[in-house]
Order: structure tokens, then C-alpha cells, then sequence
């Protein structure tokens, strides 16, 4: 299954969600008419307590009474589902944070620590996706999970259990599964679950609530007895709701954790890490467990199975521990090593990469963000291919680029306020009158030190080519999300400042900007991606041509060319396009554009990359522009795609 194949199916198993809901919703509404008719009849307080069956009572109660126990009990689930959806609405961070993570930064990590964060950071580029902040729980036992609507808010939550015991390929095999739910969309169902099943599980609250009401919390009433009957019926109710909501669960999680371990071993190329660290799960004394009282709605969303409870049964979450480990290592012979809880791995300096292919940092050494061209020997289909994938390729290209990027650089990346200075720096103008000009609205705006720092990083910035730049801007996007409201409303204001400073847009700035608005507007505004709703590139085709027509334009240095590039993309489409060749001052059509095709179903949206890619392939050459413009565009429309495109190159 492909990026696009998983999106689409993500998108299918929420209605799937919805209508299980529904169905759980209309089993409650049934169960709970049924109660209250049943205390009805039991009570001698009311005018049917004569009768002599429950049909009869069914019968002689009013419809308006089952329409309002109807309307209460959808009302209940509603509004508790409605708060729940609200408390998660916060993404990725909100669950870390009620889970009890803290954030990691470099500057507080131990050496264990840092080993995670290299990992986390080389497949987040691996794969061209922003690097995710990630959040340690100061749980014993080894667990992680990857929380958020999208790529764009997802967090990554390790269990200190895990980095403490499990080897460097071992955790890299976790957070390859984690990245796998990131990648197909399993975050976004898991967080609507959370609200969903909320709203299921409710009427048990309430009918505890009723039980103290009734004399359970130490007074009691002559009359307590119906509501006594009540209560309880309620809590039954609670508990089938709770049964149903695990079986929700395991239905919808289960066979998603099959495909994020096969995922985890097809992106590493290495079955032994992650399936030796699930035998670790199994060797350990606290195994997988998470005590922490939020975990339990959540336990859809670990690694591991959090509790034993469901360990085996239908209602468990996860497959047994022996099948995953069978379905990736079959010659396993059924043994967990013993893990000693008291025992930590050893601390190792790590760099981020045990291997360095020097073939492919010689690759990179070029500025390539000029127009000098850069043969490509991969073809339009592959590049759509490689779109929200993970393999070797990609994290050799990605250890490549982090190996053979600036320290300084680097270091200003993971720090809070040098990622400002970074993201400042590269807006900068090679014109000295007019930076001259941005350093005064830096000097008067920016934080006290950070315009100093700037400065600093110009000179490193000047020979970085676009495939460094724009993992530098991944790199620094979990320093840029620990900022306070504030200081990124302050930042966005002053890189907005920098880029019209000379009343024009250049193609660099575009891209920097798409990039930093779809990463840090869902993290601090909460905007989310909007729903797909086109089933057809001819739909849009308009919007097709000004992507298209932008591409060439800035890719080919005549019109002649820009129209014969153009034309190779719109016959991978087979639609009936014509070349624009106008001006678009200040991408205002290529911005509606974007909007626009945002909203393509998941399986339109290949053929419109292989479009793409097909343009700028057209004269047999990929331009650094060209390169920045195809991983600006397809970042812009959700579909992340990695370095790996450029690894398979020779210059010229």
C-alpha cells in the first residue's frame, strides 16, 4: 500500500468509525428507553405499575417519553464526545502533556536522549516530513506513540523505558513504526476514537452520578429506591458501552499495528530491530504497561499493549506480543530474554548516522539552489512513487544531509531562539542597501541577541544549497513549536516583515513561508487540514495550469521551453491545458491554486505529482529551483516528499 492508497483508506475508515458509532449511539438509545421503562414497571409510584408485562408498558407509555429519553441519551453522548474532542483538539502536544511527557530539548537531553532525537530527526527527513517534537515519559516499561491530526502537528512519545534498554537499531525500529502512523493517517482516526468512545463510555459516569444521588454517598431518601435501580441500570449501560468501545477499538487498531511493524521493517531494512525490541516488551518485568491514569482511553495508540487486562482477548488493542514478533522474525524459537528492569544500555555518543555513504555528501556539496543543473536519473512515476515513503535511500540521503550540513547551522536548528535567527537569516537579501533595511526591523522587533545571532548565521548560510536549507528548516521546526503564543506570533510577524521589506516576493521566500505556515499554524492556531472534496483533476484544471505553468516558468529559461515542459506535464494529466505564461505578481494565482488542489481527494493526487515531476523533467535536468519549487509544491498539498529524489543524481 502506497502514501495515497493509505490516505484514502484513513479517510474511509473514519466514516467506518462513524458509522459504528452511530450504531453503538442507537444500541445505547434502545438499552437506556428499556431501563427507564423497566423502572417504570417496577415502581409502585407510577400510573402503569399495574401492568402485567413489559409490552404493555411499552405500549401505554407516551411517545413523547421515548422521544425524550431518545434526545437525552444523544444529547449525553453528544456533548461528552463534543468536550472530549475539544480537550484533544489541542493535537499531538495536548496528549503528550496529559500523559505527563516533557518536551526534549538538546540542551536537557542525556546521551540516551540525544540517540532518540538523532533517530527521530534522520527519519523525519528520510521520509520529507517536519521533525516532530518528542516527548519522554518517565514510565519504566517500553512503550511510545505518535500523537496529532497530521504530519504537520504530530508529536512522538517515547517511555524512558525505551531508550534506556532497547539498542540504537531497535529504537530506530519503534520510531519506524511510529512514523508509519504518522505517514498513513492512523493519528488522526486514534485522536477522533479518543472523542468518540468518550462519548460511548458517559452514561456510566452518569449513572454513578445517579447512584450517589441516591443515597450512595451517605444519605438516604424513602424514595431512593427507582433512582437506586436507575443508577445501577445506567452503570450496566456504562459497562456495555465500555465493551462495545473496546471492541471499536480493537477492530479499528489491531490490524493497523500488522502494517506499522511490516512498515517499520520495510523502511529500515532490519526485522531484528524492531522485532527485538517488542522480545524486550516481552523480557521485561513492566513489559509495555503505562500507569499513567490517562493511558487507559488512549491505549489504542501505543506501541504495545499498556495492560495486561486485554492481553490475548478480543478486546485487546493489540495482537498478542508473539504473533508480531512471529509475522516478522518466523524462526523466532518462542524465548524472551530477560531484561533486568535495574540495567541500562550503556551511553554512546551518537552523531545521528553509523553509516556516511561519502558518494552521496560529495553529492550535495554544490549550490544547488541556483540554477545549475542537476541530472536526475529517476522518472516522473518514481518521484510520485516516493511520496510519503521511507527506505534506505531515503535515510542515507537524510544522514547525508544532516552529516554534511554546518555545526553551527545545525546547533542554531535545535535551539529555541537561534531557529529564529536560522529562519531570519535565510529571508535575508543578498542586496546590502535592502538587508541593511531588514536588519533595522530586526534590530527594533526581533528578541534582545537574536538579530546578533542572525548575523552570525549569514555567513555560514552563503554557500548552503536548497536540499540543506529546507532540511535545516525541518530540523528547527520542534525548536520554532516550543515557542510561547507570544514569541511566535512576534516571529511570524517579522518573517512576514522581511519578505515584503521589498514589496516583492522571490521563489525562495514563497516556499520558506508555504512551509512555515502549514508546519506551525496547525501547533499554534489549531487550524486543521481542510476536507478533500474533489474527485477529478478536471475540476480544478485552472488551478492544474497555474501549478504547472509556475513550474515551467521558473524552471526554463525561454518561453519556448517553459510551454514544451509545461506540455509534458499536461499530457501525463490528458487534459486540454494551455501554457499561462503571464506574470504572477507575488504568487497570488499559485496561492489560490494551492488552496484549491489542497482539497484533491488522496488517489487524484499522484497522477498531479507525476504531472509535476514530469515538468521539470522535461529537458532531462532537474534545476535547484525546480527541486525547491517540487518539494515547496508537494509539501503545500500534504504530500510529503523525501530527499531520496535527489540521491540517484551526478552533476554536471
Amino acid at each position: 500500500m502506497n502514501f495515497f492508497q493509505a490516505q484514502d483508506q484513513a479517510r474511509r475508515k473514519t466514516w467506518q468509525l462513524a458509522l459504528l458509532f452511530m450504531a453503538a449511539v442507537l444500541s445505547l438509545i434502545v438499552l437506556t428507553n428499556l431501563l427507564v421503562a423497566a423502572v417504570y414497571l417496577w415502581s409502585g409510584n407510577t400510573a402503569y405499575s399495574q401492568s402485567t408485562s413489559m409490552g404493555d408498558l411499552l405500549q401505554q407509555l407516551p411517545a413523547e417519553t421515548w422521544i425524550l429519553i431518545s434526545f437525552g441519551v444523544i444529547g449525553v453522548v453528544g456533548v461528552a464526545s463534543l468536550y472530549k474532542f475539544l480537550v484533544v483538539r489541542g493535537g499531538g502536544r495536548a496528549i503528550a502533556e496529559s500523559l505527563g511527557g516533557n518536551l526534549l530539548t538538546r540542551d536537557t537531553a542525556d546521551a540516551a536522549s540525544r540517540r532518540l532525537l538523532n533517530v527521530v530527526e534522520e527519519m523525519a527527513i528520510a521520509a520529507g516530513v517536519p521533525v516532530p517534537p518528542v516527548y519522554l515519559i518517565e514510565e519504566p516499561s517500553i512503550n511510545a506513540f505518535a500523537a496529532g491530526f497530521g504530519p504537520d502537528d504530530a508529536v512522538i512519545g517515547i517511555n524512558r523505558g525505551t531508550i534506556e534498554h532497547l539498542s540504537r537499531d531497535e529504537l530506530q525500529g519503534v520510531v519506524a513504526h511510529e512514523f508509519s502512523h504518522i505517514l498513513n493517517g492512523d493519528m488522526n482516526i486514534n485522536l477522533r476514537l479518543i472523542a468518540i468512545l468518550h462519548g460511548i463510555l458517559f452514561l456510566g459516569i452518569v449513572g454513578y452520578v445517579v447512584l450517589r444521588g441516591a443515597g450512595l454517598g451517605g444519605r438516604r431518601s424513602n424514595n431512593a429506591a427507582p433512582m437506586l435501580a436507575l443508577g445501577i441500570g445506567l452503570l450496566v449501560i456504562g459497562f456495555a458501552g465500555t465493551f462495545f468501545g473496546n471492541l471499536i477499538k480493537a477492530a479499528v487498531s489491531r490490524q493497523r499495528e500488522y502494517l506499522a511493524d511490516a512498515a517499520a521493517v520495510q523502511f529500515t531494512r532490519n526485522p531484528d530491530g524492531i522485532s527485538g525490541a517488542l522480545k524486550k516488551i516481552g523480557g521485561l518485568s513492566e513489559g509495555s504497561s503505562v500507569t499513567q491514569a490517562a493511558a487507559s482511553e488512549m491505549s489504542h495508540m501505543f506501541f504495545g499493549q499498556i495492560d495486561t487486562f486485554f492481553l490475548n482477548s478480543l478486546m485487546s488493542t493489540h495482537p498478542p506480543l508473539a504473533k508480531r514478533i512471529a509475522a516478522i522474525d518466523p524462526g523466532w524459537d518462542g524465548v524472551f530474554p530477560e531484561v533486568d528492569s535495574s540495567a541500562v544500555l550503556p551511553a554512546a555518543t551518537d552523531r545521528g548516522s553509523p553509516v556516511i555513504r561519502d558518494s552521496l555528501v560529495s553529492g550535495f556539496s554544490r549550490n544547488s539552489y541556483s540554477q545549475d543543473a542537476i541530472r536526475v536519473q529517476i522518472g516522473a512515476a518514481e518521484v510520485a512513487d516516493t511520496v510519503g515513503t521511507l527506505d534506505n535511500r531515503g535515510l542515507d540521503a537524510a544522514r547525508s544531509l544532516i552529516a554534511s550540513t554546518n555545526e553551527v547551522l545545525k546547533e542554531a536548528a535545535h535551539d529555541p531562539w537561534g531557529c529564529r535567527g536560522l529562519i531570519y537569516a535565510i529571508l535575508l537579501d543578498p542586496d546590502p542597501s535592502l538587508r541593511d533595511r531588514q536588519f533595522g526591523h530586526l534590530q527594533a522587533e526581533a528578541e534582545r541577541g537574536v538579530p546578533a545571532y542572525t548575523q552570525k548565521l549569514v555567513r555560514e548560510l552563503a554557500s548552503l544549497d536548497a536540499p540543506r536549507r529546507l532540511a535545516l528548516v525541518g530540523m528547527a521546526m520542534p525548536a520554532l513549536k516550543s515557542l510561547s503564543n507570544s514569541q511566535y506570533q512576534r516571529f511570524s510577524a517579522n518573517v512576514v516583515a522581511l519578505i515584503k521589506m521589498d514589496q516583492v516576493i522571490s521563489l525562495p521566500e514563497w516556499v520558506l513561508h508555504r512551509l512555515l505556515v502549514k508546519e506551525l499554524q496547525p501547533h499554534f492556531d489549531g487550524t486543521r487540514p481542510p476536507r478533500p472534496r474533489y474527485n477529478r483533476l478536471s475540476s480544478v484544471a485552472p488551478h492544474v495550469t497555474t501549478l504547472l505553468s509556475t513550474l515551467s516558468r521558473f524552471g526554463q529559461s525561454n518561453t519556448a521551453s517553459q510551454a514544451q515542459a509545461f506540455n509534458e506535464g499536461a499530457k501525463v494529466l490528458e487534459l486540454d491545458l494551455v501554457f499561462d505564461a503571464s506574470e504572477d505578481a507575488n504568487f497570488v494565482r499559485l496561492n489560490e491554486a494551492i488552496r484549491e488542489l489542497r482539497l484533491l481527494k488522496p488517489l487524484v493526487k499522484p497522477k498531479l505529482i507525476k504531472a509535476c515531476a514530469a515538468t521539470a523533467l522535461a529537458d532531462g535536468h532537474i534545476s535547484g529551483t525546480e527541486g525547491a519549487l517540487l518539494q515547496g509544491f508537494a509539501a503545500a498539498l500534504d504530500c510529503p516528499l523525501p530527499p531520496s529524489i535527489y540521491s540517484n543524481r551526478t552533476e554536471h
